[in-house]
């Protein structure tokens, strides 16, 4: 993978979150990959760690193995046309932008080419992503290597494409969902007596843990939960309160929510 060329169009906090993370876990060369952006100065961090870096996003595409689609969604007709001409069918095009189709995206670039969506967290920076992929147009060789990229940083697995919409929801709002929960705890644990910093560690600590006991043992989460619930406890009592207070259902109603912003943009 190192000898293959990257280039990442959009070099915003995905973007550059990818490319980080490629080069903190050897996966990537930083001169092997190219990363663009309007404002090049913004991108100093990683001119600094060897990575191109330019505002030409028709130059980066130019000769690149794989190419990274990590602009907004509604910038990527206008990025596909400056880049049209730089694009072979030998390109595996990467595309990270929400709801638009890999069918989509193929119809703009005018070829017939492998093209895969991918739906990575902010955590890819520090290789604990989980990525959703699917493919369109792919060999098993493509799909292998995009897959096995994306492993290096985190968890990464194929999925239909009718279903990114969904893993956007659960995986990448999702790792905002789970801060959020941080950040309750923390604030929580202020109210019982401790320092801001010190909740904050042990209320992240604590969700680490408890992803590693799903991750590691592979059981259901109610299993974990019945080892620490006993009968008149303070834990049942908790958890309790928090289900009549709409902790489920409005977790439950705020991925619905997201998913119904994608699907209709309402």
């Amino acid at each position: 993978m190192k000898e293959k060329s990257i280039a990442i169009i959009g070099g915003g906090n995905l973007g550059t979150a990818i490319a980080r993370g490629l080069i903190a876990e050897g996966v990537a060369t930083p001169s092997n990959m190219t990363i663009t952006r309007r404002r090049v100065s913004l991108l100093k961090e990683l001119s600094e760690m060897g990575v191109n870096t330019t505002d030409d996003n028709a130059l980066a595409a130019r000769d690149a193995d794989i190419l990274i689609l990590g602009v907004k969604p509604f910038q990527l007709e206008k990025v596909i046309s400056e880049i049209k001409s730089s694009i072979t069918e030998n390109t595996i095009i990467v595309s990270v932008a929400t709801g638009v189709s890999a069918e989509k995206i193929q119809e703009m670039c005018g070829l017939q080419l492998p093209v895969f969506r991918a739906m990575p967290n902010t955590a890819i920076e520090i290789g604990e992503s989980m990525t959703c992929v699917s493919s369109l147009n792919a060999t098993e060789k493509q799909e292998s290597d995009v897959v096995e990229l994306f492993s290096h940083l985190g968890k990464a697995i194929i999925i239909p494409e009718e279903l990114m919409s969904s893993a956007t929801v659960l995986a990448a709002c999702g790792i905002a969902y789970a801060l959020r929960y941080i950040r309750a705890s923390t604030q929580g644990g202020v109210e019982i007596g401790f320092g801001s910093n010190l909740a904050l560690q042990i209320a992240a600590q604590t969700v680490k843990g408890a992803a590693e006991l799903l991750i590691q043992k592979g059981n259901h989460p109610e299993d974990e939960i019945d080892k620490v619930t006993t009968p008149w406890g303070v834990t049942i009592s908790g958890l309790n309160e928090m289900e009549h207070q709409g902790f489920s259902s409005s977790l439950i109603k705020g991925l619905l929510t997201s998913y119904n912003k994608i699907e209709n943009g309402k």
